[in-house]
């Protein structure tokens, strides 16, 4: 499984250290382990763990440099992905992990203990409540984030934390060209400008997954994102 991911992320352009190797071998089996008390994944097996996930949030390398990043925030970073893969890989990175249920945060707290990982902070919190909030609004470098919501309502939760000059990197499936239509507006409305889509296969699988670079122009406006709710119930630009 190492070599897998060795040579999985050598065709991404990142080359793991044995340290690195090893974080990743102990996050997939506290994954495993946790995911047998609480619902972390679907993807369970050795070897779809290492590409599903692993490699899957690593394809953001092919969108954009994170060797030159230094903030970033994930929202509704579920099980860590793709905020901690990325932090793993790119360990000078200052990370945010964002999440409404206490208990994955309780499990990413665990993982980041495990590997001795430090520059992560764990905010247990709604994006609606935190992107309110001056201390987090417009202070990161990236914001990226993978099967949250439809690209109109994630750019709600999401643009508004990204700096001017900063990215939105949204990691995304294979139809994303129906989820840019709607979601063009909100993402003007937001600040942002898409400035291309990105495709991403995933090294030993046959996905090949896009990612959306959504630059951010201008500051969100103070009333944006909307109280919890509104964001889904009622899409911006849609």
């Amino acid at each position: 499984m190492k070599q897998l991911l060795l040579d999985g992320a050598k065709e991404l352009g990142i080359n793991l250290t044995e340290t690195q190797l090893n974080q990743f071998m102990m996050y997939k089996s506290l994954l495993q382990e946790w995911n047998e008390k609480m619902n972390l994944t679907a993807i369970t097996e050795d070897r779809e763990v290492m590409t599903k996930h692993f490699l899957d949030c690593m394809t953001i390398q092919k969108a954009i440099d994170m060797n030159t990043q230094k903030t970033v925030i994930d929202i509704g970073t579920g099980a860590g992905f793709p905020g901690l893969v990325i932090k793993i890989a790119f360990p000078h990175l200052e990370l945010t992990l964002v999440d409404a249920l206490k208990k994955r945060l309780t499990f990413l707290e665990e993982v980041i203990n495990q590997l001795g990982l430090k520059g992560i902070k764990c905010i247990h919190s709604r994006a609606e409540d935190l992107g309110k909030n001056k201390a987090y609004r417009e202070g990161f470098d990236i914001c990226a984030s993978r099967a949250v919501a439809n690209l109109a309502v994630l750019s709600e939760y999401t643009l508004p934390f990204v700096k001017i000059d900063g990215y939105l990197m949204a990691l995304k499936g294979q139809k994303i060209e129906e989820e840019l239509e709607q979601g063009k507006k909100a993402i003007k409305i937001l600040g942002g400008q898409l400035e291309e889509v990105i495709h991403a296969g995933v090294p030993f699988t046959d996905l090949d997954h896009k990612i959306a670079k959504i630059r951010k122009v201008k500051p969100t406006a103070t009333k944006y994102p909307r109280k919890a709710g509104e964001p889904t119930k009622a899409p911006l630009g849609v």
